[in-house]
């Protein structure tokens, strides 16, 4: 969990930073700076992920990094506990991609009482909508498109 304060206003927007110049999938960067910086509550359209190179570029025959666009820290790791089919069926039938708790990185990740996900420097990922197999958190691809600072 974690609490209002990450979220407060800071040199842009919820984050010190914009987002990065060079984001991964074809990822548009004004989306990105919009959705990740300016928002609190709303979202790339559904499906907004499956029209990036998300799926051209990544076969599932390896987990797959998700970073920070602000920062280009690791978020997430997918697929984690399930296959990569899972995966890309779960994120198809909510229209982002849904990962799970053993695919977010915690070090980094919060999610607040509302539902909402951030990063630990402010970054808007999405929502925490649990369902019957639990907390499912569905992420803007735009907010975890990042190359990475690995």
């Amino acid at each position: 969990m974690g609490d209002e304060s990450l979220m407060s206003p800071k040199a842009h927007g919820t984050s010190s930073v914009p987002v990065k110049a060079d984001l991964r999938w074809s990822c548009d960067r004004e989306t990105a700076d919009r959705i990740c910086n300016f928002n609190r509550h709303y979202a790339e359209h559904a499906g907004y992920w499956e029209q990036t190179d998300f799926l051209s570029e990544e076969k599932g025959d390896s987990e797959v990094n998700f970073y920070d666009s602000n920062t280009g820290k690791l978020l997430f790791t997918a697929p984690r506990g399930r296959s990569w089919d899972d995966f890309i069926r779960e994120s198809r039938s909510h229209g982002w991609p849904s990962f799970r708790d053993a695919e977010a990185n915690w070090e980094y990740v919060r999610v607040l009482p509302g539902g909402e996900a951030v990063s630990v420097d402010g970054t808007h990922l999405g929502h925490n909508l649990p369902d019957g197999k639990g907390n499912r958190y569905c992420i803007n691809l735009v907010s975890v498109a990042a190359k990475g600072d690995e």
